[in-house]
């Protein structure tokens, strides 16, 4: 992994400047790019949760299951066709994509108070954002628990799945622990990640390439954060 120290000291006077530049440019437009993503599952899953008929045409019916793994078909599907689309496309797939995720977690709005919704998206946020800061400006190598966390997601999708036909409440409480440990360490390793996946193309300036590696942080970020606010609201949520 790419250390932003010793790439730019590479560079002197004006060009590493322009990285330094470059770098603020490409952060601000990933955060830009995911709190629009935010917006939209937002407003999808409040238009949605708040109308009593649809919640129930939805999940009520064999549509759930669609619902509700539609979103992960999506981002394996986004992750191998990236190469493929053009910047334009890949930004649309991903605003497609924050709107069906926002479907799929309409039912929250039927499920918890609306206090309490948005108290934990609050405290989600806070978080969130120390978590990215630290991963951001840390000298502190993280790359070493890419691996580890990734596992970790894994293994949290199969409890999940799991979960959903033994409806242990022992083992809800376990994942949704879990969970909120896994994804504050991804918020930090991926903002990481994507800060020093730039730096190590700076010099090619590949404007293409730029774009789409800002969709995929962009993603990525947002990744965390929705599962990070659906763990803590699994603690900290007030039920209907």
């Amino acid at each position: 992994m790419a250390d932003y120290t010793t790439i730019r000291s590479a560079g002197i006077g004006a060009r590493a400047v322009q990285i330094d530049e470059g770098l603020r440019a490409h952060m601000n437009k990933v955060y830009g790019l995911m709190s629009v993503g935010m917006i939209l599952t937002g407003g999808v899953a409040w238009a949605v949760g708040t109308n009593e008929a649809m919640v129930n045409a939805i999940f009520a019916t064999p549509l759930k299951w669609v619902v509700m793994f539609a979103p992960l078909i999506m981002v394996f599907a986004f992750s191998a066709m990236i190469n493929r689309l053009s910047v334009a496309a890949a930004q649309l797939f991903f605003y497609v994509y924050a709107a069906l995720m926002g479907l799929s977690l309409s039912f929250i709005f039927a499920v918890y108070t609306g206090v309490s919704i948005a108290q934990t998206f609050l405290i989600t946020a806070i978080a969130f954002a120390a978590l990215s800061l630290y991963g951001y400006t840390t000298k502190k190598n993280l790359s070493g628990l890419g691996t580890f966390l990734m596992m970790g997601v894994i293994g949290l999708l199969v409890a999940s799945v799991v979960n959903i036909f033994l409806a242990s409440s022992a083992l809800a409480f376990a994942i949704s622990a879990i969970g909120v440990l896994i994804f504050s360490g991804l918020t930090a390793y991926d903002t990481q990640n994507i800060k020093n996946t730039y730096l190590e193309h700076a010099m090619a300036a590949d404007q293409e390439w730029l774009g789409k590696a800002a969709i995929m942080g962009a993603l990525q970020l947002y990744l965390d954060f929705i599962n990070l606010f659906m763990f803590l609201l699994q603690f900290m949520g007030n039920r209907e």
